[in-house]
């Protein structure tokens, strides 16, 4: 094992010992002997010595220099390798910490500065996104670009350097090597040009350009730039190529991390916390004693009247327009979620009279924007009204007993609401 670590604290990824050096050496001289000693023993000549010298100087020299490049290639070889390992790690720390990022965006961020860093020539760099249906180009993530600048040209699959370069296959990495004489040749107008050449830091003289391949489709692409021309290489391209295709892996387990985040946290069908997550929420909340903390349920009161007169596509419009309200209202500073059929739960922070004074603005809210709704779509015989009914209870810390406690208020105010309905 010794002389493996010794080689790799050396940066070697290959050597030659002795004996190996002597076999390399000794079996080509050996075989020159036996060749001299055939032509002297015919010819007899007297400058067969030296001309046996000259040969085996000739052949030192010839050796000494294969040996320099094969050593050569092969450091080359072990600093690619090192960039290869580089660029591996980076995706797989990017993808093992995937769920500390809020959103893609932010994903991608990151995940365009570690591509900078690994390529040698990179010093800025852009990430777009091409809409599958429109071929429209967004940039989502640059670095040492103005970004801003770059969104403010409406741009089409068809007019990037991947899909002219491909001849719209967009298949394979390109390098461009005179970005002048890519931009004279550009679709785009001279003000349009301007931007593109005014939002880097430096003018880019060179670029790496990569399609991004997720489940077969043709997500987005990877831009890597330069300010010096001709600044990649064959191996850079190769490289590049390697990195795409782990980054796509990257952000498609992202993405599919994110979607069982949403289904493991978030109702599906209002977008509110669910009750696993609200239960995981309640755990770390924080009590303020000089404001309290309260515990609110509320029920729609004729979800199933909905459902039965105009259908369940109409109850599950009530919900998420209800469930769009108490967002609107709490969602910034209170913990809500949907907890099951018609049923929602808050905890929020007090005083309590603030609270009822929310509670009355939502209806308020929800009517106004049922009555919206009627008016857009002029079907306000067919527009059911939402209504609904609220329970409050002090919250010290016990969600069970501060939920049976809103729960059995939330039903007297129901039976308070028919009872005045009936009369």
């Amino acid at each position: 094992m010794t002389p493996i670590k010794d080689s790799l604290k050396k940066k070697k990824i290959d050597s030659l010992d002795l004996k190996t050096h002597l076999a390399l050496l000794g079996v080509p001289m050996l075989l020159l002997l036996i060749v001299w000693a055939i032509f002297f023993s015919i010819s007899k000549s007297p400058n067969s010595i030296a001309n046996l010298i000259l040969v085996a100087i000739i052949y030192l020299l010839g050796y000494s220099l294969t040996y320099y490049f094969h050593q050569g290639r092969l450091n080359r070889l072990w600093e690619h390798l090192q960039q290869v390992i580089h660029v591996n790690d980076t995706t797989f720390e990017l993808v093992n910490i995937a769920s500390q990022y809020q959103n893609e965006r932010e994903f991608l961020n990151a995940l365009l500065k570690k591509a900078v860093s690994s390529i040698n020539g990179a010093d800025m760099g852009s990430i777009i996104k091409v809409d599958s249906q429109t071929g429209e180009l967004e940039f989502e993530s640059t670095i040492g670009i103005d970004i801003d600048k770059l969104r403010s040209v409406q741009l089409n699959l068809t007019q990037s350097f991947e899909y002219k370069l491909t001849k719209g296959k967009c298949d394979r990495v390109v390098v461009i090597d005179d970005m002048a004489e890519i931009n004279a040749h550009s679709s785009l107008s001279k003000a349009e040009q301007d931007i593109f050449l005014s939002a880097p830091l430096h003018p880019i003289r060179s670029t790496l350009s990569s399609p991004i391949h997720i489940d077969g489709l043709l997500y987005g692409m990877l831009n890597l730039d330069s300010a010096k021309a001709k600044a990649f290489s064959h191996y850079d391209r190769n490289l590049v190529a390697i990195l795409t295709h782990e980054a796509a892996n990257a952000i498609a387990l992202y993405q599919k991390t994110r979607q069982i985040h949403q289904l493991a946290n978030y109702d599906s069908l209002t977008q509110l916390y669910n009750r696993q997550r609200f239960e995981q929420g309640v755990k770390q909340w924080k009590i303020k004693p000089h404001f309290g903390s309260f515990l609110v349920i509320l029920d729609l009161d004729n979800l199933k009247t909905i459902n039965d007169h105009y259908g369940h596509l109409a109850g599950d419009r009530a919900l998420q327009a209800f469930a769009q309200v108490l967002q609107q209202a709490w969602h910034s500073k209170h913990l809500i979620a949907r907890y099951g059929g018609d049923e929602f739960i808050a905890l929020c922070h007090g005083p309590q009279a603030q609270i009822e004074a929310e509670i009355q603005q939502i209806k308020q809210t929800l009517q106004d924007k049922m009555a919206t709704d009627a008016a857009e779509t002029q079907q306000t015989n067919v527009t059911p009204l939402i209504s609904f009914s609220y329970g409050i209870a002090d919250y010290q810390g016990l969600l069970d007993a501060s939920f049976k406690a809103a729960d059995k208020a939330l039903y007297q105010n129901k039976h308070l609401k028919q009872s005045s309905i009936e009369k």
